[in-house]
This record gives structure tokens, sequence and C-alpha cells, in this order.
């Protein structure tokens, strides 16, 4: 039986705060560190490793962690959720985005429907529809092929989507899996869509337009531009736009659309990117195969994260660090750093799937708790960020966790040798480089000069980025939060926080306003 309880109520916890320290400077250096990088490491799927050797842990805090690892029930808690429990207790809802790869455990049946079914159902009609519109079969009014996609969605919508395309641009292009360029409009800035559609030919064009309720203010505002935009181009919206939606929204059996794929209330949008929501432009953009090695990356990572053992669990392993810690050290933020220019949009993603998911201060029964919760999340890829806020990272009095992703090869494989060595070498020195630094620093008399090192880091490593090994990355973060949300007893499934905000932009449009808020109105000329 599975029991939810709060952090601080579980005996594991206790026992954890007092096990001693780990001075990762002196753990990290000389043939302690040669032995820690080769043994605190577990293989993830799609051939990528994640690293742990310069965090502040060690044997007797790995062990620590494990029991609350068990005491929590994590391996029991993810096997309700991939079962169709109701684990969104907020909005009472299943949580089935697992279920968009494969399938982990038995039917999950709603309303009559086997939702896998359903998910495959939807991925065929998407590669169909993509198949025909890379033949030309589906084209424009004059005949011709569509050269160009774009997506219309604000946050799930459109923050995972377009990451992940950016991740793959590079990699489709040298293996001749290039079959369309992707735009993506998201700010309900006009400047936003007019970018977009100033830098497009919107005649060879195919958009997508996506809201899961059909309602979105920002999304159908945008639609609203791009329709005017087609119209004042003498091209008809409807020969040229696509939906992705609920069945039950009015989007649906709409005649605005060449055709509308279908997800359902039990996929939160950060988690969608693996559903109709990231598979329509990526199977668009790359054809359906590479969507399919995608969708294959992220389930083989979904079976690891299913292991009980912790050790052999990298998102569980990677989760309860991360709660050590926040929970324990005192750590309140992480920084993303891939050392890959594909991950540019990567940390923007992790940062709505972490704090949108984990931010909350109630318990899953919306009862208030009494210790910390999600990290800040923040990032920006190497080594453009050495040249930016590394010196905060390095000798700023707070300390911050990182996160490394590294891959030993390049994308294009197009590089030059300069001073003996690759750029990618380079790269990959860079990253090297800087684990150590943070870790062991370096004494100086001149204190200005100083590193103090402690500063702890883990990385994960792969061959390359493909769409595999981007899956898989995927759902190692997905998962991991997964895992900290029910460490912490909170349900990081729903998004409450974002509501109120919205609500008020629809008074101050309506000019039903009074107080403070009619001023900021007056100010913005509203």
């Amino acid at each position: 039986m599975v029991n939810w309880k709060n952090l601080d109520t579980l005996a594991s916890y206790g026992e954890l705060k007092k096990v001693s320290r780990v001075n990762l400077a002196e753990v990290m250096s000389g043939d302690n560190g040669t032995s820690r990088v080769k043994n605190y490491s577990v293989p993830m799927a799609a051939g990528l490793n994640f690293n742990y050797a310069a965090k502040e842990v060690d044997d007797n805090v790995l062990n620590a962690l494990n029991a609350l690892a068990k005491e929590a029930q994590l391996s029991e808690k993810f096997e309700a959720l991939y079962n169709g429990e109701v684990i969104n207790t907020g909005e009472k809802r299943m949580v089935l985005h697992q279920l968009t790869r494969g399938q982990l455990g038995g039917n999950v049946v709603a309303d009559g429907v086997d939702k896998r079914d359903f998910y495959v159902k939807e991925q065929k009609r998407i590669a169909d529809f993509a198949n025909k519109v890379h033949s030309g079969e589906i084209a424009n009014a004059k005949g011709e092929k569509f050269t160009t996609v774009v997506q219309i969605g604000i946050g799930g919508s459109d923050l995972g989507p377009r990451a992940m395309y950016l991740a793959l641009e590079n990699w489709a292009h040298r293996t001749g899996n290039f079959k369309m360029e992707a735009k993506f409009i998201s700010n309900v800035d006009p400047d936003d869509a007019s970018a977009v559609l100033n830098g497009i030919d919107v005649a060879h064009s195919i958009f997508i337009l996506v809201s899961k309720s059909g309602t979105t203010l920002e999304t159908l505002t945008n639609e609203s531009f791009v329709t005017d935009a087609l119209k004042k181009a003498g091209l008809d919206a409807s020969k040229h736009m696509i939906a992705v939606t609920s069945e039950t929204s009015p989007l649906a059996k709409s005649d605005n659309y060449l055709e509308a794929f279908f997800m359902d209330d039990f996929i939160g949008g950060r988690y969608s990117s693996t559903s109709g929501v990231g598979g329509a432009v990526l199977s668009l953009a790359f054809g359906p195969e590479v969507f399919a090695a995608f969708l294959d990356g992220a389930a083989e990572e979904d079976k690891l994260s299913a292991n009980p053992d912790m050790l052999k669990n990298p998102a569980m392993l990677d989760a309860m660090i991360g709660v050590y810690e926040r929970n324990v050290l005192g750590y309140d933020s992480t920084a993303v750093l891939p050392y890959s220019q594909a991950l540019s949009r990567f940390p923007a993603h992790l940062q709505q799937l972490d704090m949108e998911s984990n931010g909350k201060s109630v318990n899953r029964f919306g009862e208030p708790i009494d210790y910390v919760t999600g990290p800040i999340i923040f990032g920006e890829p190497g080594t453009n960020g050495q040249h930016s806020f590394y010196q905060l990272l390095h000798q700023g009095t707070d300390i911050i966790p990182l996160q490394f992703i590294g891959f030993k090869n390049s994308q294009l494989r197009n590089d030059v040798n300069i001073q003996d060595s690759t750029s990618q070498q380079k790269l990959c020195a860079n990253v090297a480089a800087q684990i150590v630094a943070f870790a062991c620093g370096k004494k100086d008399d001149n204190l200005n000069k100083n590193f103090k090192g402690g500063r702890p880091s883990s990385i994960i490593i792969g061959e390359e980025l493909d769409p595999k090994a981007l899956g898989a990355l995927l759902a190692h973060f997905e998962n991991k939060v997964m895992f900290q949300g029910f460490v912490w007893n909170i349900n990081s499934f729903d998004q409450e926080g974002v509501q109120l905000g919205k609500v008020l932009a629809k008074k101050v449009l309506a000019h039903e306003t009074d107080g403070a808020l009619a001023e900021y109105s007056k100010l913005l000329n509203i």
C-alpha cells in the first residue's frame, strides 16, 4: 500500500541529516578523485551516463538517501502513476505522459478508451499527415509543397517542442533528415509573431495551433494574428493550419483547420513533448521516423526509472541527491549547463518543467508544509556561461549545484584543428576543467584569486546528441522532477500558480479594475 507522507515525518530523513558531510575538495583531489570519477557513474539509456563523482556524497550519504527513497516509496509511487492511479490530486487526474512512448505496466483505460492505443493512434495519424506533406500530397492552393512549419503555442506548447527542434536541427541536416524548417510563435507581444511572419514565405508555410483547452488567450490571439497575415496575402487560412487540442475543445471539429490531432487532460503542457504537441512539429520538421526514435530513447529511460535500486536508477539517484542538496545542505538553486549549442533552449524547458512542477508550498492534500521544495533553475550553454555568470558560481557567497551535459562528438562533424586541438576538444576540455575547478578550487594568498572549491556538480555524458539520446535526456529530467515531488509529498502535475495573473489580466482588458491594478493600467495606457 502506498502512503503519502510529508518529508519531515519520515524517520530516514532525520537519519540523513545526521550523516557527516563530505569535503568535496578533499575527495575529488588526487587518487581519490580518480577513483570517484570511475566509480560514481550509472548508465542511462541511449548510451548516456550520469556521473555524480563531483557531488557532495559518499557511500554513507548514498546509503541514507537510498533508505529515504525506500521509505518514501518512490518506486511504488511511480508504479501507481504508470498504472493509471489518480496522482494529480489538484485536478483529480491520472498522469500519463510516459504512456505516449511506451507501456511500463497494465492497460490504462479512461472513459472506455485504452489510453496507450489512443496515443499510438494519434502518433500514426500525425505520421501519415507528415508523410503526405513531405510527398506533396498535402500542399498549398497552387499544389506547391510546404517548406516551413510554424508552431503557435505558449508554455509547454512552446518551450519543450522548441528546445527539442533546436536540439536536433543540426543532426538532421547532417544525416539527411531535415524536411522542413520550424519556427515558433509564443509571446502575445505582437513583435514575436511579426518577426516570424516577416522571416518566412507564408504561402509555403503550414501552421500548428496548440491549445489543449482551445481557449488559451495568448495562443488564440496569435492565431488571429497569423490568420490576418494569411488573408492579407490572399490565402485561405484553413488550408494552412492544423490544430493539436483535446477532443472536447472548440478547435476539435472546426472547419478552420486542415486537420486536428488530439491530446487529453492526462498530459500536462510541460510534459507534452512526447505527445502530439511535440509530435506534430517534430514529425513535420524531421520525419516520423526521427520522432519515433526520440520516443524510443524516452521509453528506454523510463524503464530504467522503474528500477527500485536507486544506484541503478539514474533519475531517482539524481533526484535524491537534489533533495539532499536542497533540504539538508541548504542550496536553493541549480544551474543547468549544457556544453552543446544544440541544447541552447533546454535549460529554459527544464526551468518550466522543474519550477512549474515543484514550486509548491502545500502538500498534495492542500496542507502547508514546513520544508523547502523545488530549487530555482537557470542555465546557459557552455562555454558562453563561463563568460557570463560563472564568476558567481565560482566565487560568490552562495553555493549553487551544477548540472553539466556534454557529448564527445559534435552534430555537424565540421571542425578545425587550431593550436593542436579541435574546437570540439576545446569544448570538452572546458567542461572537464570546470568540474574539477568547481570541486577542488585553488588556494591563493590573494583572496581575490582564491577559489574555495566545494561547489558540487554532476554531468550527463553521451557520444552524440541524436534523437534517442535526446529522448533519454528528456525522460531523465521528467522523472527526476517526478521523484522529487514524491519525496516532498507535493503534486508535481498541476500549476495553480500561473492562474491568478491570467484572471487579473482579463479584468484589466475588460476595464474591471480598481486600486493598484487600475493605476498600473493607466501607466501602461490600456
